[in-house]
Formats: C-alpha cells, sequence, structure tokens
C-alpha cells in the first residue's frame, strides 16, 4: 500500500440515465444536461452505464454522441458495454464514429459474460446461434483487434464504384489507447493489464477463494479492490503508470437541504444489507455507500486500501434520485470534495486557464 493517497488526478462521474416509459425523451434530456453541467463544473469524465429491458440508458454510444455535439472538452465513457449483447465488428464501427465527432473524446468501458437473463432474451438476441455465441474474453479480444485497425476483411478493393476497406471504417487513431475494461476478479484484472488496456473498478469485486477459510467472515472490500489493481499494473506494460478509475458511490452533503441528507442516508441504509456477506453464488462483495460531508468522505477515502492505488474515480450516482439532487450532488463532488481530494477542476470551456 502507498504511504499516503495519491492526489487525485481525474474527476468524473458515472449515471444509468433512468426516465419514466411515458416520457423517454425527458431522462435522457436530463442525462445530456447533466453531462453539461458536469462540463461547466471541470469534471474530466462522465461515463453511461448500459440498462438493456429496462427503464435506463440502453444505447449510451447514442447519447454520448449528443452528448459530444453539446460539449468539448469533458471525455465521454461508457461503464461499462456489456459486449454479450454486441457484435464487436458493427460496435467498433459506432466506436469509432462517435470518437470522431467527439473530437477524440470517447472512452469506451466494456465487460464479458453472458447477457443478463440470458435464458429469458436469447431467442431475440441470437434466435440462430444462441448455443454457439462465444461470450468470453475471445469476444473482447476480437473487438481490440477491430478498434487497432487489423483486418476485418480478406478483400480490399474497387468494385465499380465502389472502394472497400479491409480494416473498420472509420478508423479512429488513438481509440485504442483510451479503451477501459471492466473488472471485478483478480483474473480479469490480470486480462486487462495483459491486453494494455485501461482498467475501470467499481463497488462490486468477487473475491479469491480462501485456503484456509478467512476467520472473518466478510473479506475485506478494499483490500481485495487494492489487490486487483496491483496485479493489472503488474500484468501491464506500463506498469505503475496504467490507468485505472475507481467507481465507488459517493454522496456528499455539504449543500444538501435537510430531506436530500435524510434521503441519502436512508437510500445507503437500505443498501448497507448487500454489503455484510458475499451475495450470490459467485460470492461478490459489495462496498458500502459513502455519505456524508467532503471532510468525512474525503478521510474515509484515504483510508480506502482501493483508492490508495488510484488517481482517477468515477463515482458513481445512486440510480433513484431526482434531477435536483444530482445538481447538488455534482457541484459539491466539484467544489467541496474533489479540492479536498487533491483535484483541480479543468478551465470551463471558452477559457484560457
Amino acid at each position: 500500500m502507498p504511504p499516503t493517497p495519491r492526489p487525485l488526478r481525474k474527476l468524473g462521474f458515472l449515471t444509468i440515465g433512468l426516465f419514466d416509459e411515458a416520457d423517454p425523451r425527458r431522462g435522457h434530456e436530463d442525462t445530456l444536461d447533466l453531462i453539461t453541467l458536469g462540463e461547466q463544473l471541470g469534471f474530466d469524465s462522465a461515463w453511461l452505464r448500459h440498462r438493456h429491458l429496462q427503464y435506463g440508458i440502453s444505447s449510451p454510444l447514442t447519447v454520448l454522441a449528443a452528448a459530444g455535439q453539446r460539449t468539448s472538452r469533458i471525455q465521454l465513457g461508457t461503464a461499462v458495454t456489456p459486449l454479450g449483447w454486441e457484435n464487436p465488428l458493427r460496435l467498433a464501427e459506432d466506436l469509432a464514429t462517435v470518437d470522431l465527432l467527439s473530437g477524440g473524446r470517447l472512452n469506451p468501458g466494456f465487460s464479458v459474460g453472458p447477457p443478463t437473463h440470458y435464458e429469458h432474451v436469447r431467442g431475440a438476441l441470437y434466435p440462430d446461434t444462441g448455443d454457439r455465441e462465444d461470450f468470453g474474453q475471445g469476444r473482447a479480444e476480437r473487438l481490440l483487434a477491430l478498434v487497432r485497425g487489423e483486418d476485418a476483411s480478406d478483400f480490399a478493393g474497387t468494385e465499380g464504384i465502389e472502394v472497400y476497406s479491409r480494416r473498420v471504417q472509420p478508423h479512429s487513431p488513438g481509440l485504442a489507447d483510451r479503451l477501459w475494461y471492466g473488472a471485478g476478479s483478480l483474473r480479469s484484472a490480470r486480462w486487462a493489464g495483459e491486453h494494455g488496456l485501461n482498467l475501470l473498478t467499481s463497488s462490486v469485486v468477487k473475491p479469491e477463494p480462501a485456503t484456509p477459510a478467512p476467520a472473518t467472515p466478510v473479506p475485506d472490500f478494499a483490500e481485495i479492490q487494492a489487490e486487483q489493481i496491483r496485479a493489472f499494473r503488474a500484468h501491464h506494460p506500463d506498469g505503475e503508470r496504467a490507468r485505472v478509475s475507481q467507481g465507488l458511490v459517493v454522496i456528499p452533503t455539504d449543500s444538501a437541504t435537510p430531506e436530500q441528507r435524510a434521503k441519502y442516508h436512508a437510500y445507503a441504509l437500505a443498501r448497507t444489507p448487500r454489503t455484510l456477506a458475499p451475495q450470490g453464488p459467485a460470492g461478490l462483495l459489495f462496498a458500502p455507500d459513502l455519505v456524508g460531508s467532503s471532510e468525512e468522505l474525503a478521510e474515509r477515502l484515504h483510508a480506502h486500501a482501493g483508492y490508495r492505488e488510484v488517481d482517477e474515480v468515477a463515482f458513481a450516482l445512486p440510480f433513484s434520485f431526482d434531477p435536483e439532487d444530482y445538481v447538488q450532488i455534482l457541484t459539491d463532488l466539484a467544489t467541496h470534495l474533489g479540492p479536498a481530494l487533491g483535484w483541480s477542476p479543468s478551465a470551463p470551456p471558452g477559457t484560457d486557464r
């Protein structure tokens, strides 16, 4: 563990963009307004999370394409795109297109594994190939190769007035260096390092089996996350310079109203039971949500073993709050907590600072 926390270099936020089924445009517009506010406040990045067959953003790249036209500086990411729902070649085309339109600001994060509730959606998603689809890291390797400009076809040339390329078009130079992998296990963290990716960590980790069994019933989330980050860097060509971003739920209350503070604490309390024991067949561990003043939050983060390994964060916004709550949280993150962690906001668009 580093003797002191690294000064926070990059501050971002993550949202899923909830909407009312009766008025889906409003939720999407609220998300775009939030990204615009984030840029105005000096945030370095804004990230969208996929929600397929739910009432959250199902097409983050489409929304980020719109966000790219409303902003000029803030980095735009997906955290994360589940590749089980995607064709790597088509996704590579979309990623390059949005990256070019945004001026090289796209940071695509992705993960592998079968789609959620696959047994229920397979007939609509892969009716003819459902039992043959590769949902492992081979699917990710296909995406990496295509984004990096390797051949997608063994044919190139001209047929009549049509001109064909071997590689995905458009090709966006530099995009491959901004690919992120969402990892929650030691194995996946090592894989991300070996393939030269950036690493996204979140509020969920998968502990390694302990032999003998640990004396305490719940392994330490922060220590497990720190171990995964160290393993990632140990296998990455850039070593200690390899980029890692942490994504805990962090809710500052500096300017919150009494009603907002009560709501935030109730939200965190309702989610606390899942942090008290490993969850599900995989024994996943969830980090507690952090709620409090920026002074309190900075102290807790500085003591967090996982946080002490990073100098970038994309704090996750709670799923079910109101737009005015997100405005207050983002404002406090940028004006109170960020500076308390050693971060300085980026210059607003249109300034010379």
